[in-house]
């Protein structure tokens, strides 16, 4: 027997013991290989509609997301507007204010100067009639009588003589 041609009884037995691997593989190996490959087929398809699902979300999603980030910075600017307004506003009413004060405060300031400055010519006119009566009564050698008449007399000359000299 030679290594290169097999006997006829050993290729007999080879092929009948191939032939019963075969049947108990075909009846009990082949089914459960093929439902194990077809598990890992439907396993990973059904993987790859997930990703495929998460890949449109994940999309969906940043879409979205630049979408609300675009709305944010819409409203940012109008905020940002809103508040320059605002702002704007206050500068002004706080300018009316300002002036508004100011012009109150120089029309009491001039309403003052003139009561001062009245206050301050009555004031004078009393000395100044006080020391003309005075002098008089030193020039005339006699008591000239202080009375409200005599007071009216002398303003009335002092009003004169203060209209001729304007």
């Amino acid at each position: 027997m030679s290594l290169l041609t097999p006997d006829s009884g050993l290729l007999f037995w080879m092929i009948v013991s191939f032939g019963i691997v075969f049947v108990l593989l075909s009846k009990y190996g082949f089914p459960v290989i093929v439902k194990a490959i077809e598990e890992r087929k439907a396993y990973i398809d059904n993987s790859l509609e997930t990703a495929r699902k998460a890949n449109e979300q994940l999309a969906n999603i940043q879409a979205e997301g630049e979408k609300i980030l675009a709305e944010a910075k819409e409203r940012q600017n109008a905020i940002m507007r809103e508040a320059f307004d605002e702002k704007e506003r206050i500068l002004e009413e706080a300018r009316q204010k300002a002036a508004s004060e100011a012009h109150s405060q120089i029309e009491e300031a001039t309403r003052r100067i003139r009561e001062e400055k009245e206050k301050a010519i009555r004031e004078v006119r009393a000395e100044i009639t006080d020391l003309s009566i005075a002098i008089a009564e030193k020039v005339m050698k006699e008591k000239i009588s202080r009375d409200d008449r005599q007071r009216e007399i002398i303003d009335r000359l002092l009003d004169e003589v203060s209209f001729s000299k304007s």
